[in-house]
């Protein structure tokens, strides 16, 4: 796992290096630079660079990677698990390669077979950008979910690429000025969507796209290669549960042993869920009893600690198991430094437990492998069950009841546990306070749309802050509540928070985290499943768990969803932790941060996920 950075037009070597610098935590085992006036290309000036975690073809892999007649240059960050197939394939076409196992060759043989249909062919993770010297061309990619980031911006007559948002901003052609829409995105959602981000003029490739630009010009145009679309089934085997389930077991065996392959220590992560307990199993097959190293964090306090079910487990499947144990108040130490090494705010507080945990197993691999994606596919989340419900309170209750009911549960004396009851029902009323088509947004968010439009001076126009999330609901071909869902948990939280954070945190300690359940073939197969298979009778992930109960024990399959959670609630309410009111985003209003400040501190509002969202934003600024 790497991190990768370039320019086209105006600038200096310098600023490549500074770009390229900001990427260091990325790439701690080398880094390689590239400028075309070095083999005399007359034109726009190109340059590309590279910082190197070496997990591949530890030898032969340096970058910027060039083909051998020099046509053809590469900078990539990511994975390709096909690529020993791939190689194969193209030896078979008549390409001849110079290293022995490398997957970035691959990328340049591939792409000049295949040309921009190139992304089609991998089963992996990955942003790269391929410099094409006779097209005159450069070609950005990023994988079908966006596992791996790249951001760009076109300023004046420069064109800046990187692997993190500070690494495009650290060349001196590229202004930084707050996007006011993006920031309201941010307290709406508690992340920035793409192809926006904090920044006017600077942009998310999003995940599944393209980007070709023109060098002479640097004009350019994105390209969607790939989109989830659920198609389910035409017709359903009188057994479906037993012939998918059995599907679903290959499937997801093949992706987990694709990721196995390292030339250097792995590992997996495990919670002791569901998804990360699968994961354990299939690895744990494929690997010498003793031998698979697994890692859990474990917390002083229970409410926060599933480690015992990682334990667990790991006996079960003869792990070489490890759970670092740390007190909650050593964790909330370490959170200003890790929030002020973000290139981007994000709102999930579970960043803390996940940065703790890549840093615990970074001590002894440089890969692992972990569950993401299984919530988002087979409908794992609280709000699942929030719809059975949700769609006959909503036809059946008058609206002035609705605000009455909300206002009596207001009243509700405030928890801060994990997942405290008055939280639950709070949170499901304030969403199905406005229309279906904004209940995701709504119950997720920090802020719901009377608030934002508090927070802020100015008027804020619902339709754009949610844009999204409205798009999505409205366009899903499927008339259910679960496939409207699913596409906003896959296609919006999944891209832009639960893998830019998992990326971060991970990448902070110079780890790789790889996921099986974002494989290729897997995907494709779980997008067809219908809808009542993934969610049924109020069970979520009904499919995934039938198809597990021969392979993890029946109380791991069917106990209560535990997600990474910090006590962030009681720390702001004890003043543990603090929101400076002074420190705001451009067009914040003090009155209201400081009237949450207080509504939280004395008890009257659970005001976390907004405290916490303007708490990252305040160390993200200073």
């Amino acid at each position: 796992m790497c991190g990768i950075a370039g320019f086209v037009g105006s600038g200096s070597h310098d600023d490549l290096q500074r770009m390229n610098a900001a990427l260091s935590h990325r790439g701690p085992d080398g880094e390689g630079y590239w400028h075309s006036d070095e083999r005399g290309d007359a034109g726009t000036p190109v340059h590309l660079a590279h910082k190197r975690l070496a997990i591949i073809d530890i030898e032969g892999g340096a970058q910027p990677m060039w083909t051998a007649d020099g046509r053809l240059g590469v900078t990539y960050n990511g994975e390709v698990y096909n690529h020993a197939e791939l190689r194969a394939e193209l030896e078979q076409l008549g390409h001849t390669f110079t290293s022995d196992h490398c997957d970035t060759e691959v990328l340049l043989h591939g792409y000049r077979q295949w040309g921009a249909e190139l992304p089609q062919h991998l089963n992996g993770m990955w942003a790269f950008a391929i410099y094409d010297r006779d097209a005159g061309t450069l070609f950005l990619c990023r994988d079908r979910f966006g596992q791996k980031p790249l951001y760009y911006a076109k300023q004046g007559d420069t064109f800046a690429f990187g692997s993190e948002l500070h690494a495009v901003t650290a060349h001196t052609g590229v202004a930084t000025n707050m996007d006011a829409l993006s920031l309201r995105k941010y307290f709406a959602y508690g992340f920035i969507p793409a192809p926006r981000t904090l920044y006017e003029r600077v942009s998310k490739l999003p995940a599944g796209h393209s980007l070709t630009l023109r060098v002479d010009d640097l004009s350019y145009e994105v390209t969607r290669w790939w989109d989830y679309v659920l198609e389910p089934f035409d017709s359903v085997p009188a057994d479906a549960e037993r012939v998918w389930g059995e599907q679903l077991r290959e499937l997801l065996g093949a992706a987990v042993r694709r990721r196995l392959m390292s030339d250097v220590p792995l590992g997996v992560f495990l919670s002791g869920g569901i998804d990360s307990s699968a994961v354990t199993a299939y690895a744990a097959g494929h690997v010498d009893s003793g031998k698979l190293r697994t890692f859990a964090i474990g917390f002083d306090d229970a409410q926060f600690d599933e480690s015992t079910f990682a334990e667990r487990i790991a006996k079960q499947f003869g792990t070489d198991h490890t759970t670092d144990r740390l007190s909650l108040t050593e964790a909330r130490g370490l959170m200003r430094e890790v929030v002020g090494r973000l290139d981007e705010p994000m709102g999930d507080s579970s960043l803390m437990p996940t940065y703790l945990l890549c840093r615990a197993a970074r001590k002894h691999v440089t890969v692992t492998l972990g569950g993401d994606g299984g919530d988002e596919l087979f409908a794992g989340y609280a709000p699942f069950k929030a719809l059975r419900y949700a769609k006959w309170y909503d036809a059946l209750t008058p609206r002035p009841v609705h605000a009455a009911i909300r206002t009596l549960a207001g009243l509700m004396p405030v928890g801060h546990g994990y997942m405290a009851t008055d939280f639950k029902i709070k949170r499901t009323l304030r969403g199905l306070s406005h229309p279906a088509r904004m209940w995701n947004p709504v119950w997720l968010g920090p802020l719901d749309p009377r608030e934002l439009g508090e927070c802020f001076d100015g008027p804020v126009d619902v339709e754009d802050v949610y844009s999204e999330a409205i798009e999505l609901w409205d366009t899903c071909p499927q008339d259910n509540l679960v496939d409207r869902t699913t596409r906003f948990y896959v296609k919006l939280y999944l891209q832009d928070g639960i893998l830019t954070k998992v990326d971060r945190a991970s990448m902070l300690n110079s780890l790789e985290v790889r996921s099986p359940f974002l494989d290729r073939d897997l995907v494709d197969f779980v997008r067809r499943i219908p809808a009542a298979y993934r969610f049924r009778g109020g069970v979520t992930k009904h499919l995934l768990k039938s198809a597990l109960a021969e392979v993890l024990p029946r109380d791991v399959l069917h106990r209560s969803k535990q997600g990474f959670a910090m006590p962030i609630g009681r720390w702001f309410k004890d003043g543990e932790l603090s929101v400076d009111a002074a420190r705001l985003a451009p067009g914040q209003r003090a009155g209201f941060v400081r009237g949450m400040i207080d509504d939280h501190r004395a008890g009257r509002a659970d005001h976390r996920l907004f405290l916490w969202n303007q708490w990252v934003l305040g160390r993200w600024c200073g």
